[in-house]
């Protein structure tokens, strides 16, 4: 018989709960938890952090996700996931995460919150203004082209394929040239 360092242990825990060791085990009283998807909804979804798209099923209460786990039904990663889709769930639960837009002024050194509206606002105007500022219908040889070079921009994995083609071509009607995507940011 062949004794690996394993089978080793099995046998002594076995052992050792066997003989007892002294140790009263008689007023340990087993109980169960409720599930955490107990009467919780179930919604599959891609993972948002690389191009390789594992499913993932997302149980929700009342609104809010209880938890998120690997869809053993997705031809792709057949129920597993790795580090980051496994912590999914942390992406949509977690204390620390930011819920407002922060903004820091020029030469500032503290943060300070902006309602979504302002943000957004601040936003389209930078790009308004560096548009018109960075437009060029022709190039140096007269030719059309249409195009900013003043503005670029780089996707993410948390896009799917739908949301980076209505960004494709938003961004493209804006005259962008430099569009970069990275899946594993």
């Amino acid at each position: 018989m062949e004794v690996t360092r394993r089978s080793f242990l099995k046998l002594s825990g076995a052992t050792a709960l066997g003989t007892g060791l002294g140790i009263n085990i008689s007023g340990i009283e087993a109980k169960a938890t409720p599930l955490k998807i107990l009467y919780a909804r179930e919604t599959t979804t891609i993972c948002p952090y690389c191009a390789v798209g594992c499913g993932i099923i997302v149980h929700t209460r009342n609104d809010k996700v209880v938890y998120t786990e690997g869809d053993p039904d997705h031809p792709i990663n057949e129920g597993s996931l790795c580090s980051k889709g496994s912590a999914l769930y942390q992406m949509a639960v977690n204390e620390a995460r930011l819920k407002v837009p922060l903004y820091r002024a020029a030469g500032a050194k503290e943060w300070k919150e902006l309602s979504w509206e302002d943000a957004i606002d601040m936003i389209a105007e930078k790009v308004v203004k560096t548009r018109e500022e960075t437009f060029s219908e022709k190039n140096a040889a007269g030719q059309t082209v249409n195009r900013t070079l003043g503005i670029a921009s780089v996707g993410s994995a948390a896009m799917d394929n739908e949301e980076c083609y209505l960004y494709q071509k938003f961004l493209r009607g804006l005259g962008l040239v430099y569009i970069e995507h990275q899946a594993r940011i």
